[in-house]
């Protein structure tokens, strides 16, 4: 094994209870990245690592093989990271070795093949210890972005050394999204988070960025697939 995928995918969800196995379009949510993963030709073996088992059985009729999550690391306030260890620890200790870790988040599910190869290809053609999938964000801390002052005043974020009065003429940002990490195996059992070390990016389009967290998100999904299919079929 070189390339092993990590779908993380809690039973605990609040802001959408049971979303990892909601029916998104007659589909399972979880089993989009599942499908995605085994679609990669890079990627040699799929696991999810749960604490419930529903998604259990929704995971391995999809083909991917378990890994039980203990329950300290299933709360609220788990650190995923703490949760990836795990997962690798037991491939390793199952499987093997291997060289590289994909993490493709259930939340996710209009990635494409190519948002996840092209975040492999990046991490070895830079060196960086991982690459995480990026977008551009609605928001500016150097524009439209303030934080609270104790004097009740409020000030931008990130106030720059020339006054900005376009969005456009502001440094670009982007928000980091849910839907691809890919990192060296030994650069996540040695650190504790992800800007612990060199760190590139793929930009994802807006569109395959959704990140479903409640309803609404789930909805925007569903009418963004319903158009994808749409035009896939005309």
């Amino acid at each position: 094994m070189n390339t092993c995928a990590f779908i993380f995918a809690r039973g605990g969800s609040k802001g959408l209870p049971g979303k990892n196995i909601k029916l998104l379009l007659g589909k399972p949510l979880i089993q989009y990245s599942i499908e995605i993963a085994f679609q990669t030709s890079d990627i040699d073996k799929v696991f999810v690592s749960t604490d419930n088992a529903d998604i259990a059985k929704v995971a391995l009729e999809s083909g991917a093989i378990i890994i039980k999550r203990p329950s300290e690391l299933a709360q609220d306030d788990s650190p995923e990271w703490s949760a990836w260890q795990h997962a690798i620890s037991w491939v390793k200790a199952e499987y093997g070795d291997f060289n590289n870790f994909v993490s493709l988040p259930a939340t996710s599910p209009l990635r494409s093949v190519k948002d996840v190869e092209l975040a492999i290809l990046k991490k070895d053609a830079i060196g960086a210890d991982i690459c995480i999938g990026i977008t551009p964000s609605n928001r500016n801390p150097y524009f439209n972005m303030v934080k609270a002052l104790s004097t009740d005043l409020v000030e931008l974020v990130n106030k720059p050394i020339n006054a900005i009065y376009r969005r456009q003429d502001a440094p670009e940002v982007f928000d980091i999204t849910t839907v691809v990490y890919v990192s060296k195996v030994e650069f996540i059992m040695n650190n504790n988070s992800i800007f612990d070390g060199s760190v590139t990016s793929v930009e994802i389009p807006k569109y395959r960025a959704v990140d479903i967290d409640d309803i609404y998100d789930f909805q925007l999904a569903e009418l963004i697939l319903k158009g994808v299919q749409t035009n896939e079929n005309n």
